[in-house]
């Protein structure tokens, strides 16, 4: 499912923005299976491979790693969802006739104004949204703030704009659009993000916050829906194990790496790490570009 990069597409607007979200590390118990699922019926290419670990992703960028040698979840702070943007509204409705092919059982399908989504869980119970943005400038806005809301998808329509045939695997220029996190209080989670490290609060629903980089409806989230009170994560827990914070420039990784720092992070190879205050990775890596 090897995917070649189409200049032509239009950039994504999650990662026209200081800070974007890349690899998302997940601990697994059955890694063989979960390589399948993640290749099979997800739609991710397989990079590279191991005993003990798997990377999948598009255009040798990697969305998703499985590493080996999980252990049984002892919080209810984690993943809700790892959230991989497609690039246009087509591809989203290909995708839907793959797992509809497939009899790939979803969990939900949202409009949320600024963006169309599906939701699945792997077979180890973390959870997936595959989605599209529309364009920046048809974003809903309430006294100059985006404007997002829940409400129902139209499979039919959606599926009627698939393109037939068989799925190839998802499209060249795919890729983690944002996380979307257990914790167990939003406001520690607002003082964490947004107060330390400098991401923006965009929305507020009941139970959940939405933060971003550069004016994008969100690149991390987190709620408490199932999870209040959580206390944290502990090493080795099946589930999230890091995600990557992937700085556009060198400017932009300096002022993250300071942030990470100052709120008691530790320096690494490519910049620095910090644990959340529910033991959730984040690992600042610089961009590509």
């Amino acid at each position: 499912m090897a995917a070649v990069a189409d200049l032509s597409r239009p950039a994504l607007e999650a990662l026209q923005a200081p800070f974007h979200i890349g690899t998302v590390t997940l601990r697994v118990t059955d890694l063989p299976g979960l390589t399948a699922f993640y290749r099979d019926s997800i739609g991710l290419g397989v990079i590279a491979e191991t005993a003990d670990a798997s990377d999948l992703g598009i255009d040798g960028e990697v969305l998703v790693r499985l590493e080996r040698g999980a252990t049984r979840p002892a919080s209810a702070a984690g993943l809700f969802h790892l959230a991989i943007l497609l690039p246009a509204r087509a591809d989203l409705a290909d995708w839907l006739a793959h797992a509809a092919a497939i009899r790939l059982p979803l969990e939900g399908a949202s409009d949320h104004l600024v963006s169309e989504a599906l939701y699945l869980a792997d077979p180890e119970g973390n959870g997936i949204e595959i989605y599209r943005d529309r364009p920046r400038a048809d974003w809903p806005r309430r006294d100059g703030a985006i404007r997002m809301a829940t409400e129902r998808l139209d499979l039919q329509a959606l599926l009627a704009e698939a393109r037939g045939g068989r799925y190839a695997g998802m499209p060249a220029g795919t890729r983690m659009g944002h996380i979307h996190l257990r914790v167990g209080d939003t406001a520690a989670a607002e003082a964490f993000y947004a107060g330390a490290l400098g991401f923006e609060l965009m929305v507020r629903y009941p139970g959940a916050s939405f933060l971003a980089s550069g004016g994008y409806h969100h690149h991390i989230a987190g709620n408490v829906w199932s999870s209040r009170g959580a206390g944290p994560r502990q090493p080795g827990e099946a589930g999230l194990a890091a995600f990557e914070i992937v700085a556009r420039d060198a400017t932009d990784l300096a002022m993250m790496r300071r942030r990470m720092l100052e709120a008691g992070g530790r320096e690494t190879t490519t910049g620095a790490a910090i644990d959340d205050p529910w033991g959730n990775r984040l690992a600042l890596v610089p961009g590509q570009g």
